[in-house]
């Protein structure tokens, strides 16, 4: 059975046997509530999430007492998102975001905006990159929040983070930095020094799906999120639930595994990248949407003009998997919020793909990806009058 080359690692990874098998004494051998602190069964688990949170902590570089855990990314952007807007509204109701965020801080803003926040969404400029002058004109006084995506997970561009926690933080409001496709791709630690919150998903860093994070600097506005989903009082009371032992040991696994060799990791991708795109841009007219310096290394988005996007997607589905942005978009009919901002056109941003690498990326799955799509891009445009008439 052909099994095609996987290139969608920015929507999901696979676990590695390393992961699986941690995790499974945790199941049905050692399967007792962390809240229950009256007999061994109890004990263990909870000591045995302590150990997992201290080992996710010390690979991050942050303290224990600054992560919370939750169901993933959407979650912890839900959380945050609507926390400080509770923490903070007798400071103000104005939080600045981008246009070309992910859907689950765009819909959170919408959801704020509806019940009486300002939300103001800065432009980005043809690399998907803000103006940190723009930044600094928009901030204001009742400024309680600044949301800005690290990296991109469309694009992979890295925003200039340093620069946006300097103003936000002169300006005294909080910053948040959704970093879930950084980690494991780029060295975040000293991202988690710059911002008061970020978020993480397990699944993008060959984790299990249904465990996420959200770090919290530990800082007074920070640290004292109001609870965002109550019944019991776990986790200093901000994450009612009981705690999911299996799932938190196999995000800490995964985690030392994806970082053990990391710059080594970063530097084989960045080989793989470049290949992937010389290849790609051979094809005529092709464009690299994701050519910001740093941006992620495991990332490839190209647009072909003279090509339906539904087609080629359908005409690939087979051979290869690849997506044409967020996977929690994928089913959209409108396109790319993230290609839109940037300033491409509404026909080319349908006509494009984002293929997204990682550990079992071979050299040879990138040259049969460029043929296949090389092959694939070639027959619609056998089929397109325009292309005949170009010239």
């Amino acid at each position: 059975m052909y099994t095609p080359p996987y290139f969608d690692y920015n929507a999901t990874t696979p676990c590695p046997q390393e992961v699986v098998e941690v995790m499974l004494p945790y199941f049905n051998e050692h399967f007792g509530n962390a809240s229950s602190s009256h007999h061994p069964y109890g004990w263990l688990a909870k000591s045995t999430i302590e150990d997992a949170t201290t080992a996710i902590a010390k690979t991050l570089g942050v303290a224990t007492e600054c992560l919370i855990y939750t169901s993933g990314a959407t979650e912890s952007i839900n959380m945050i998102l609507k926390g400080v807007a509770r923490q903070q509204q007798a400071k103000g109701k104005h939080i600045i975001t981008t246009k070309a965020e992910h859907k689950a801080v765009l819909d959170c803003c919408s959801f704020l905006a509806e019940n009486g926040y300002e939300i103001t969404y800065l432009d980005v400029d043809a690399n998907g990159l803000i103006s940190t002058k723009t930044l600094q004109k928009t901030l204001r006084p009742d400024t309680i929040l600044v949301a800005i995506l690290y990296a991109n997970n469309e694009t992979g561009n890295i925003q200039p983070l340093d620069k946006i926690a300097e103003l936000t933080h002169a300006n005294g409001s909080l910053l948040f930095a959704d970093t879930t496709q950084a980690l494991g791709k780029v060295v975040i630690s000293s991202v988690l020094q710059l911002v008061d919150f970020a978020c993480f998903s397990a699944h993008k860093v060959y984790g299990p799906k249904g465990i996420g994070l959200v770090y919290s600097k530990d800082n007074e506005n920070a640290a004292s999120l109001p609870s965002f989903i109550h019944g019991g009082g776990q986790q200093k009371q901000q994450r009612g639930g009981t705690l999911n032992t299996p799932l938190i040991v196999g995000f800490a696994k995964a985690l030392t595994w994806v970082e053990h060799n990391l710059n080594n990791e970063i530097a084989r991708l960045k080989i793989l990248q470049q290949r992937l795109e010389e290849g790609l841009l051979a094809i005529d007219l092709a464009t690299i949407n994701s050519k910001t310096n740093p941006r992620l290394p495991n990332t490839v988005h190209v647009s072909f003009p003279y090509v339906d996007g539904a087609t080629l997607l359908n005409a690939l589905s087979g051979k290869i998997a690849v997506s044409n942005g967020s996977a929690c978009n994928s089913a959209a009919v409108t396109p790319s919020h993230v290609l839109t901002a940037m300033g491409i056109s509404s026909s080319l941003a349908f006509a494009s793909l984002r293929l997204s690498m990682g550990r079992y990326t071979t050299p040879t799955d990138v040259e049969n990806a460029i043929e296949i799509i090389k092959t694939a891009v070639s027959k619609q445009r056998e089929n397109n009058i325009l292309w005949e008439r170009r010239k």
